[in-house]
């Protein structure tokens, strides 16, 4: 798989949410599959092995220390505070965040179902897998910004 085609996925489909883990700004090993495993074949046929880095990306490694450099850099610093109104503020839900394109599947919002009130124990079983599987979104700390 490529970063390119993830990127792509998840921003242009609901149904794709990606977590930007840790490890994209301090481990290039996850990118690469260095033990040679066999991880079968996409629909497309192509073999699973090593990501697929952009081109700007000479190495794994040079990959994670520019995300680094980006990530400790004075442009992040000085936006956190919007970061953390899409997480955790005005932005995480209502027409603020349709407009920062920051929605995400109603059953990942706090308090979006009362299991206890659902009487199907079929249907309260396949809400409570999908919400244990698909994740939640992080309370809302922060009505404004």
């Amino acid at each position: 798989t490529s970063a390119r085609e993830a990127w792509h996925s998840c921003t242009t489909s609901l149904a794709d949410v990606k977590e930007l883990v840790p490890e994209f700004f301090y481990l290039p090993d996850f990118l690469r599959n260095d033990g040679g495993f066999e991880l079968g074949v996409r629909q497309d046929h192509k073999r699973v092995g090593d990501v697929v880095l952009p081109m700007w990306a000479r190495s794994a490694d040079d990959f994670i220390a520019q995300h680094r450099r980006a990530l400790e850099s004075e442009h992040v610093s000085s936006h956190l505070h919007l970061w953390v109104d899409l997480i955790f503020g005005a932005k995480q839900q209502g027409q603020a965040a349709q407009e920062a394109h920051n929605v995400f599947f109603y059953l990942t919002y706090e308090g979006a179902v009362d299991l206890e009130s659902v009487a199907d124990p079929a249907e309260r079983e396949a809400l409570s897998t999908q919400i244990a599987c698909f994740g939640q979104t992080p309370m809302q700390l922060f009505a404004a910004p």
